[in-house]
């Protein structure tokens, strides 16, 4: 059996509720706080809840550091893969996808000094 028109119309307005709703809620988080993102960041995610949609901030020097998207693997072994978005402006902004999120700084020994961290969004 088919829906009415009214009935129609309502499925359409939860579902922009849903979305509203979803962008309403979506945070933004400056990485390393005050610091920006820079050495000994692996730990800051940790007590933080963080959602699909939510925005980070990387602030840093540009020239002196870089944000490079990479997988799991990428972020064990702080290497940056093929095909990884890889951020320089100093004031990059992303967001969050569902599930696990890993970032580091692919400069020489960066990563290995902590500049790192890894998120996961529910």
């Amino acid at each position: 059996m088919g829906m009415g028109r009214g009935s129609a119309i309502m499925v359409l307005l939860l579902c922009l509720f849903v979305i509203e709703s979803e962008m309403v809620h979506a945070a933004t988080y400056r990485v390393g706080g005050a610091g920006g993102w820079t050495f000994n960041t692996v730990g800051w995610p940790k007590g933080k809840h963080f959602r699909a949609g939510d925005r980070l901030v990387f602030k840093y020097s540009p020239g002196a550091h870089n944000v490079a998207v990479v997988n799991k693997s990428g972020y064990a072994g702080c290497k940056t893969q093929r095909g990884s978005k890889v951020y320089h402006s100093g004031k990059d902004q992303i967001t969050l996808v569902r599930g696990m999120n890993y970032f580091i700084c692919s400069f020489v020994g960066h990563c290995q000094f902590g500049m790192k961290i890894a998120i996961y969004a529910p």
